[in-house]
């Protein structure tokens, strides 16, 4: 029997006073149990945040909209572990994943020994992307990209920057970053941390220099002024964020090609129902208001794609991938 962590039932709380909606077979519509979403990184990160905002707005496009959601973090090996535990779930729609791109693609294209295969999960759909940004503290000696780059080349492998692990958009992102600035792959050290949200307080108390990651990762430490961006990888500056230079204006336009997203997927040969239920839903969210501004809020930008899409998206993705790993001598 599956049992609710104490998180996933204070987020259900507002729904569980209400009578269950029954189908004249007198069987629930789906979801009739809990449903968990497994978040293979950390609390705090852009994946948690992304899957938080989801389990909050998706009930009211369900149909069972008394349906209790909950998110379960399981890091691990680059996100590996806890997209594997739902690579071998049982499809019954009780178990999906929030699926990331350095889990779901950049593992996949670089690193043969991955448990699994990119394209082996049931693609329900796209949710977001989240920017790339390049960020150091407030009270760091560098106002711009080109200080910074400066710095690694006067001071080769001293500086350190923050991580989640090997084939993750943090170091993978990083290192493209540092070959298009004509940088060595190794110009800083990577300090590996199991989240964003891990990675970013460690900037944040000074355990690394500068950090490469999600925006939504980054985003409360830079609306209160606590970190910097340099750059951030985007083809406009963003409203919220007017004086982060874009990685063309900022003469690294190789990075414009990185950024993270959000997907949800379930196990292989996900049953029909629960398969069409959020095909539904993620088809409701691109007149939900209230999610997107969620989103954007956090540093994301809506971006919702079909089960089809998502598959070329993320097949794409791969693709780009393993170019970046090969141009890296990481593959």
């Amino acid at each position: 029997m599956r049992r609710l962590s104490r998180r996933g039932l204070l987020a259900a709380l507002p729904l569980a006073g209400l009578p269950g909606r029954v189908r004249a077979t007198g069987v629930p519509p789906y979801p009739a149990a809990p449903v968990t979403l497994v978040v293979p990184f950390s609390a705090g990160g852009a994946a948690d945040i992304a899957a938080r905002l989801l389990i909050r707005h998706a009930p009211r496009h369900l149909p069972n909209p008394d349906a209790l959601l909950q998110v379960e973090n399981r890091p691990g090996a680059s996100g590996a572990l806890g997209t594997q535990f739902v690579a071998r779930a049982f499809p019954d729609g009780l178990t999906l994943l929030l699926a990331r791109v350095a889990s779901s693609a950049i593992l996949p294209a670089t690193d043969p020994r991955t448990p699994y295969a990119w394209d082996e999960f049931s693609m329900l759909g796209l949710l977001e992307e989240t920017p790339f940004i390049l960020c150091v503290r407030a009270d760091s000696p560098w106002d711009r990209l080109g200080d910074l780059v400066a710095a690694l080349r006067e001071q080769p492998g001293r500086l350190a920057f923050a991580t989640t692990g090997p084939a993750t958009l943090l170091d993978l992102g990083v290192r493209h970053l540092f070959v298009a600035a004509g940088l060595p792959i190794d110009a800083g050290v990577a300090k590996p941390f199991r989240g964003g949200g891990e990675a970013v307080q460690a900037l944040l108390e000074g355990q690394v220099q500068f950090l490469g990651t999600n925006l939504s990762d980054a985003m409360p430490a830079l609306r209160d002024g606590r970190l910097r961006g340099l750059v951030i990888g985007t083809p406009e500056r963003l409203q919220i964020l007017p004086a982060v230079p874009t990685a063309r204006e900022a003469e690294v336009p190789a990075l414009a090609a990185v950024t993270g997203w959000s997907a949800l997927f379930g196990p292989p040969g996900l049953a029909e129902e629960p398969t069409q239920a959020w095909r539904g839903v993620l088809s409701a969210l691109r007149q939900d208001a209230a999610w997107q501004r969620a989103v954007r809020a956090t540093g994301g930008i809506p971006r919702l794609l079909g089960s089809e899409e998502t598959q070329a998206y993320l097949g794409a993705q791969v693709a780009l991938y393993r170019e970046i790993g090969r141009r890296l001598g990481l593959i």
